[in-house]
C-alpha cells in the first residue's frame, strides 16, 4: 500500500503540471493581464506614496522627503478656510441633487429603449443619446456658452414663446448654475450610462417574460415584476459606488462654465484643488483635500453597502 505522503506529494504533482499546462495554454492571456497589472502599479500605485506630503510643508525646491514635517497644520488649514463650507455646499448640492435626478434616468431610459420594437428607432435613439459621451467638456462647454448666450438659441425659443422679452447671459447667473451643470451633465452622460442596464436586460431569461404574458401580466408588470428585480444587482452596485463618489464633481465641466460672477456657487473641491495646488502652488495643501475626500469616499462606500445589504440582501464587497 501507498502511504499518505506519497499519495499528497503525486497531488501535489499533478497540481503542478495541470497549473504549468494552464499557464502554457493561456500564456498571452496572462500576459495581457500582466501589463495591465504593470500599468496600474506605475500610475496608481506608485504614485500614492506622493500622500505624504500632505503631512509636510512641499515646495517645489523640496524633494517629497526632504520637504519638513507639520503633521496636521495642512488638514487644520482646510477647515479653518473661509471657502471650505461654501465649497463644500456646492459640491454636495451639485452632487446629491445629479444623483438623485441623474442616477434612475439611465435606467427608465434603458426600459424605454428595450421596449421599442422598431430595431432602426432603437438604434437612432441609442447613437443620438451616446454621442455626447464622446465629446471633451471643452467641446461641450463652447456649445452651452453659445446656446446660453444673449443671442444664444435658448434666449430666441423663450423669446419666441413670449416667456422671456429680452435675452440674458445665463451662466453669468450665480442661481442657475446649479441647475446648468445638472442638466448637461445628465445631457452627456444619459445615454451611456444606461449601457450597462441595457446589457443586463438583454440577459433576462425571454421565458419568464412568455410566462408573465401567459398569466395575463402587462408590460408595466413585466417590468416591475421581472426586469427589475433581474437587474437588482447592477443597480445597487452602481448605486453604492455614486454614492461614495458623492464629493467628486467633474472638474472640467464645473472649470469650463463657471467664470468669476457664478464662483459663489460654483466652486467645488475638484476647482479649488486645482486652483490651490497648481496655479498657487500650495501643493501640500491641496494633496490634504484629496486624502480628505478619499477618506469619505471610503467612508461612504462602506456605509451605503451596508445600508443595501440589510435593506435588500444585497452586498457588492
Amino acid at each position: 500500500m501507498k502511504k499518505k505522503g506519497s499519495k499528497r506529494e503525486e497531488g501535489g504533482i499533478k497540481k503542478v503540471s495541470k497549473l504549468k499546462s494552464d499557464l502554457k495554454k493561456q500564456k498571452w492571456l496572462h500576459i495581457f493581464v500582466l501589463m495591465g497589472v504593470i500599468w496600474m502599479i506605475i500610475f496608481s500605485y506608485i504614485p500614492m506614496g506622493g500622500i505624504v506630503i500632505s503631512f509636510k510643508n512641499y515646495r517645489v525646491i523640496d524633494t517629497i522627503w526632504s520637504a519638513p514635517w507639520v503633521g496636521l497644520e495642512n488638514f487644520r488649514d482646510i477647515f479653518m478656510d473661509d471657502m471650505f463650507l461654501p465649497i463644500m455646499k456646492n459640491t454636495i448640492g451639485i452632487s446629491v441633487i445629479g444623483l438623485v435626478i441623474g442616477f434612475p434616468l439611465p435606467i427608465i431610459f434603458a426600459l424605454m429603449l428595450n421596449e421599442l420594437t422598431n430595431v432602426k428607432m432603437k438604434k437612432f435613439s441609442q447613437t443620438i443619446s451616446y454621442l455626447p459621451h464622446f465629446l471633451s467638456w471643452v467641446v461641450l462647454g463652447g456649445m452651452m456658452i453659445n446656446w446660453l448666450g444673449e443671442t444664444g438659441i435658448f434666449n430666441d425659443i423663450m423669446q419666441n414663446f413670449g416667456i422671456a422679452e429680452t435675452g440674458k447671459v445665463w451662466l453669468a447667473d450665480k442661481t442657475k448654475f446649479w441647475g446648468i451643470a445638472i442638466s448637461s451633465g445628465l445631457w452627456k452622460e444619459l445615454g451611456w450610462n444606461s449601457i450597462i442596464y441595457l446589457a443586463a436586460i438583454a440577459g433576462i431569461d425571454p421565458g419568464l417574460y412568455e410566462a408573465a404574458r401567459i398569466d395575463g401580466a402587462g408590460k408595466l408588470q413585466q417590468i416591475w415584476h421581472i426586469t427589475l428585480p433581474s437587474i437588482k444587482g447592477i443597480v445597487v452596485l452602481f448605486l453604492v459606488l455614486s454614492v461614495s463618489n458623492v464629493l467628486n464633481v467633474n472638474w472640467e465641466q464645473m472649470l469650463v462654465l463657471q467664470n468669476p460672477l457664478t464662483l459663489e456657487t460654483s466652486e467645488v473641491l475638484d476647482t479649488y484643488v486645482y486652483k490651490m495646488g497648481l496655479i498657487n502652488g500650495r501643493f501640500s495643501f491641496a494633496t490634504a483635500i484629496g486624502l480628505f475626500k478619499s477618506l469619505v469616499a471610503f467612508v461612504l462606500l462602506i456605509t451605503a453597502n451596508k445600508v443595501t445589504k440589510k435593506l435588500n440582501d444585497t452586498s457588492i464587497l
